[in-house]
């Protein structure tokens, strides 16, 4: 009943009379409701951390993370798993999505895969999902029939289980081993999570992802060094990047990376530490593949 509704599905006392504002106090009213995410992501930075360590701990012993989710949640999550195979170099499989009416040909199939607690649960099985894995589900409410169900299944196989939700008390942060609690309140048009609910769920995704990848030694220096060159706007950024981090010239650059087959960390390696690249990818692998542990032997 109206009572038992979650937070995120709540009516806004300061947009009540949206149909009256002019665009000018609507794009005032939204900005300003936006301006509390980050406040809200705040109040959460120590639930983040704690999910962090934990997917790092399974992806560096060859886990994967899995994330899960529903609408917007699991676009948002499949966003995330696609942009980081490219940004730090993973092999395919070791970020993905598992997002309700994936296959689904229009928005109202996609919807409706939604109250499908069975199909979230096979979406994570069909996965493999195991207990070297780490499975993030995301749910504005926290109570989606298909994350809920997503959830159930990764815990069952024996995976670490975390999940991204908007509302406190939920049944989802119930069912898994953590939660990150982001409560943004009612959003300016009532029960569109896509706005405050989506923006804060994207910016926690955000963390998870990148600090996870910096923790295992995917950047140095403030810099993306595992990146794949696989166009001419990240060719370009893969030499600016071997430059920065190794004040060599342009030309030497050149030469590294050639040297190097195109990778920037056995081209930094190289250049920095005044080897060739086999012996730089010899130092990169008894480093673990971290470019700082390499600089240092």
């Amino acid at each position: 009943m109206l009572g038992e509704e979650p937070i995120t599905e709540a009516r806004s006392a300061a947009s009540s009379e949206l149909d009256v504002l002019s665009t000018g106090e609507l794009a005032e009213l939204m900005n300003r409701e936006d301006a509390t995410v980050a406040g809200a992501v705040e109040a959460s930075l120590d639930q983040i951390a704690a999910v962090v360590d934990d997917i790092v701990e399974r992806v560096r012993a060859g886990g994967r993370l899995i994330y899960a989710g529903a609408g917007s949640s699991g676009r948002l999550a499949e966003l995330d798993a696609e942009e980081c195979e490219a940004t730090f170099s993973l092999a395919p499989g070791r970020i993905v999505a598992v997002v309700a009416g994936s296959s689904a040909l229009s928005s109202a199939e996609r919807e409706a895969a939604e109250d499908d607690a069975d199909a979230g649960a096979r979406g994570v099985l069909e996965t493999g999902a195991g207990s070297r894995d780490a499975v993030v589900v995301i749910s504005a409410s926290g109570r989606t029939p298909f994350a809920l169900g997503a959830a159930r299944a990764a815990s069952r196989a024996g995976a670490f289980t975390a999940c991204v939700v908007c509302s406190r008390d939920s049944e989802l942060a119930e069912r898994c081993d953590r939660e990150i609690t982001v409560v943004v309140g009612p959003e300016v048009l009532a029960g569109s999570t896509r706005l405050k609910a989506g923006t804060a769920q994207k910016l926690v995704l955000n963390m998870l992802s990148t600090i996870s990848m910096i923790r295992l030694g995917k950047t140095y220096a403030g810099l993306m060094i595992d990146v794949v060159p696989s166009n001419d706007k990240l060719r370009a950024r893969v030499r600016r990047v071997v430059a920065e981090a190794s004040g060599a010239t342009r030309e030497a650059v050149e030469d590294a990376l050639n040297g190097a087959d195109g990778d920037p960390k056995v081209a930094i390696v190289s250049l920095v530490a005044r080897v060739d690249a086999a012996t730089a990818r010899e130092r990169l692998a008894a480093a673990g593949g971290n470019l700082r542990h390499a600089l240092a032997q």
